[in-house]
């Protein structure tokens, strides 16, 4: 599904590399995670496959689907089936949620050459998928993100990537500011999204977004680079232990 080989990348205005050889494999039907500590890379990682501007990719390749990503504008790799749920969603003012969700599914079929969805179909799937989430229908009238919460922005963000279908979701810390009840309701919907043919990349600091969104796969990420990787277990040593043991085995 995605497959990254020896990725560099660097910032733009500073010549900076922070992604310096990863190496990754995220096969379809499968969660894996990362974990790591501050200024590893993860973040960037996400920025760098979804084409977000101000990174430069000096070495190595990163397909969806045996797709060239690298080669692609950001809306063309949104299209083929790659979504990043952001840790901070951004608040669009004056573009009703609805308007937002319906012009974003339709663009991405014209895209890939499908008919569009009409607004009946569209209406029904939005509130069935919205119900599922607890969005209330007022939510969906409002502005994109403007007023909400940190959980109904993540919430929102969730029945985004629940109408667009992606092949492959990045969740970058979309567990960031969220309580308990909050976060809990955003794994749900992660995990309806769950399915044979789709694959999950979640990047997230902390065990316990794990205990509700189960990984298949753990990677620990440092100084730019995967430098282990395991199964849920390795998360579980993370909080116990720290990176620190992990940093050492691969000085």
């Amino acid at each position: 599904m995605l497959e990254i080989k020896n990725l560099h990348a660097s910032l733009e205005e500073e010549g900076k590399e922070i992604l310096k050889g990863v190496n990754l494999t995220v096969e379809a039907g499968k969660v894996h995670a990362i974990m790591g500590p501050n200024g590893s890379g993860k973040s960037t990682l996400s920025y760098v496959l979804s084409g977000k501007g101000g990174y430069e990719v000096t070495d190595g390749s990163a397909t969806l689907a045996g797709a060239d990503l690298l080669a692609m504008e950001a809306e063309e790799r949104a299209a083929a089936g790659l979504f990043l749920a952001f840790q901070y969603p951004v608040e669009i003012p004056g573009v009703g949620n609805m308007t937002f969700l319906r012009t974003a599914v339709n663009a991405q079929r014209k895209a890939r050459g499908e008919e569009e969805m009409d607004a009946a179909t569209f209406l029904k799937e939005v509130r069935a998928k919205a119900k599922d989430l607890k969005i209330d229908a007022e939510m969906l009238k409002r502005p994109v993100n403007m007023g909400f919460s940190g959980g109904e922005k993540k919430r929102n963000e969730i029945l985004q990537m629940a109408m667009l279908e992606p092949k492959m979701c990045i969740l970058d810390e979309t567990d960031s500011g969220l309580d308990v009840d909050a976060m809990k309701l955003v794994a749900d919907g992660v995990n309806a999204l769950r399915s044979p043919d789709r694959g999950f990349l979640v990047i997230t600091h902390y065990q316990r977004l794990l205990d509700h969104i189960v990984p298949d796969v753990v990677h620990i990420m440092a100084r730019g680079q995967i430098i282990k990787t395991g199964g849920p277990d390795l998360a579980l040593e993370v909080e116990r232990n720290g990176y620190a043991d992990i940093l050492a085995e691969v000085a």
